[in-house]
């Protein structure tokens, strides 16, 4: 594929990877990053200020991945006196780590074809 391109243009080879059902998306790399986040800051609402996005929407995705799974991966608490809060399950940990560890096999996968391709 060298010998098609310009050789003084740098070129890279870029995908994302997601996991789909059949009406919705089920995992990708920024549900990733709002289960890591509600992980560390207990809150659904404090992660999706940190991701800059709106807390509607974090709560849409937190219930499309629980109506998804087989067992709630985020639960919630509703405010009151302790106030409220999220938990992320530990099928929720566990769907972290494997998709986590999709992800680097994904990206190793891609530099592998990028070199294959770009340095023939």
């Amino acid at each position: 594929m060298k010998k098609l391109l310009h050789p003084e243009l740098s070129f890279r080879l870029h995908g994302r990877l997601w996991l789909e059902g059949p009406q919705d998306r089920f995992m990708g790399i920024g549900r990733l990053e709002l289960l890591e986040k509600i992980h560390r800051l207990g809150s659904i609402s404090r992660a999706a200020q940190e991701m800059q996005m709106s807390y509607k929407r974090a709560w849409d995705l937190v219930s499309s991945l629980n109506q998804q799974a087989r067992e709630p991966l985020v639960s919630t608490q509703a405010g009151g006196k302790r106030g409220g809060g999220a938990l992320v399950t530990p099928a929720g940990l566990a769907l972290m780590q494997e998709f986590a560890a999709l992800q680097a096999r994904f990206q190793a996968f891609l530099a592998l074809e990028e070199k294959r391709l770009l340095e023939e």
